[in-house]
């Protein structure tokens, strides 16, 4: 797997690059010339996380020092690479240990990234050397600046047909088998809510289901939901709300990353993807408040709210999953709101019905530095999905919205499968240091970490 342009294994003009916490500061600096002291002392520089300052020499920059917090949180280095000057290449100096230098060459990566398809760049990012890169750092990269890119496309290159390419070529590369069901094939094999949620647009719905692994291998099974744009359907979302809905399909680009990051590290399991990719359009066959529309599993849906759509192409996937008996199953979605007011824009989500599989991804999440939060499933809250007509609605009070979101989903696991599911937001409001504005990969590190600790050899 190549390096991006901005991390390289060679370059005759590296400067030196100082990575100190602040409080490695003080005996740093009295090692250096009292000049260089001084010109520290004069800017106020004490190494403060997030801070930089370049150092002078004879022919213009000597070099230059970082100011940190936590060595082996990948966005502790986040600022370097647009921070230091453009086109610059740098060698980190000092004692960093392999997992803090592992988390540089990810941070730096994260830092330096920016959606440039339709943007001619305007400033190159410092480039970072690396003697010896690790393989684990770099495809985790990969896969974090997969879901960037996915999120960030607009949805008039990033609809159905086009995440299908995306994971058809992804499993041709791996040897992976694809398989898709389009339009009224997702009725003839039982896929009845994935195709009433898509049905309506011009760019047909379908489920595309990736396989890959050794038969004999443990299941483990990766859902997304791939909502290409939602406008909330008949119950159309304000303007402010439909302004970013290219971003919906945030779950599917997570899943779809992971799959990826599973196949080129070569995890010994059975590995299934399977991503419902439709868009919530509106037309007139678009489904309708009030519709009582069927389902994989025979369980009946009544439509409370047209803009509940994710959770009910989901049930078809998550059903369709369970039918393999997996022994981990795991759903990634941009699901509600209720999630981002509960914990903010940076904190996904987690819902599990197993305790294990739960701990494990928190666990991993701490290790990681790559965080998620676990709210329960309070199953006496299934009082607000209650239909009169059908075996369940979709929506139906404002009441723990991210909690009825997540039993409704559960509705469609079947008993006895460990399953997990994650409410991400997969984007950055703003631009801040190692996470630019757009698209955001959210809690896949810990994903990954979890799942090669249980099952890498």
């Amino acid at each position: 797997m190549s390096l991006p342009a901005f991390l390289e294994t060679a370059d005759a003009t590296t400067l030196p690059l100082h990575v100190l916490q602040r409080e490695q500061f003080a005996d740093w600096s009295a090692q250096q010339p009292a000049a260089l002291r001084a010109w520290l002392q004069a800017q106020g520089f004490s190494a403060a996380p997030g801070s930089l300052a370049l150092l002078p020499g004879e022919d213009g920059i000597a070099g230059a020092v970082i100011g940190i917090g936590d060595a082996v949180d990948p966005l502790s280095y986040g600022h370097a690479p647009t921070g230091l000057p453009s086109g610059t290449s740098w060698r980190a100096e000092g004692s960093l240990s392999a997992e803090a230098r592992s988390a540089l060459q990810l941070g730096w990566g994260l830092g330096a990234y920016r959606f440039d398809r339709y943007k001619t760049p305007t400033r190159a990012p410092a480039r970072l050397l690396l003697e010896a890169p690790d393989r684990q750092a770099a495809a985790l990269l990969a896969a974090c600046l997969r879901v960037r890119d996915l999120v960030n496309t607009p949805t008039e290159h990033m609809g159905p047909a086009e995440l299908e390419a995306v994971v058809r070529q992804i499993g041709q590369a791996h040897g992976a088998q694809v398989e898709v069901f389009t339009g009224d094939a997702l009725l003839e094999h039982n896929f009845p809510a994935i195709h009433a949620v898509g049905r309506a647009s011009h760019r047909a719905p379908r489920l595309i289901a990736l396989r890959w692994g050794a038969d004999d291998a443990p299941r483990v099974s990766l859902v997304g939901k791939g909502v290409c744009f939602d406008t909330g359907g008949l119950d159309i979302k304000p303007a402010d709300g439909m302004r970013n809905m290219k971003k919906d399909m945030g779950g599917a680009a997570h899943a779809i990353a992971l799959a990826e990051l599973i196949m080129r590290q070569q995890l010994p399991v059975r590995l299934t993807l399977l991503v419902p990719a439709v868009e919530n359009a509106i037309g007139p066959d678009a489904f309708r408040p009030g519709e009582v529309i069927a389902t994989r599993t025979g369980v009946s849906v009544e439509i409370d709210n047209t803009d509940a759509e994710g959770r009910v192409i989901l049930g078809d996937a998550l059903a369709y999953a369970g039918e393999g008996k997996p022994e981990v199953l795991l759903d990634f979605a941009t699901l509600t709101g209720a999630a981002r007011i509960a914990l903010g824009p940076e904190l996904p989500v987690l819902f599990s019905n197993d305790d294990t599989l739960a701990n494990a991804w928190l666990e991993a999440g701490e290790r990681t530095r790559d965080p998620l939060w676990r709210l329960p499933l309070w199953r006496p809250y299934l009082r607000y999905l209650t239909s009169t007509v059908a075996d369940l609605a979709n929506a139906g009070s404002r009441m723990a919205g991210a909690v009825t979101a997540a039993l409704y989903l559960e509705r469609f696991v079947p008993a006895g499968t460990p399953w997990a599911h994650l409410d991400v937001y997969a984007w950055n409001d703003s631009d801040r240091p190692g996470r630019p504005a757009g698209g955001e990969a959210m809690a896949l590190r810990a994903a990954f970490a979890m799942l090669k600790a249980r099952y890498a050899a």
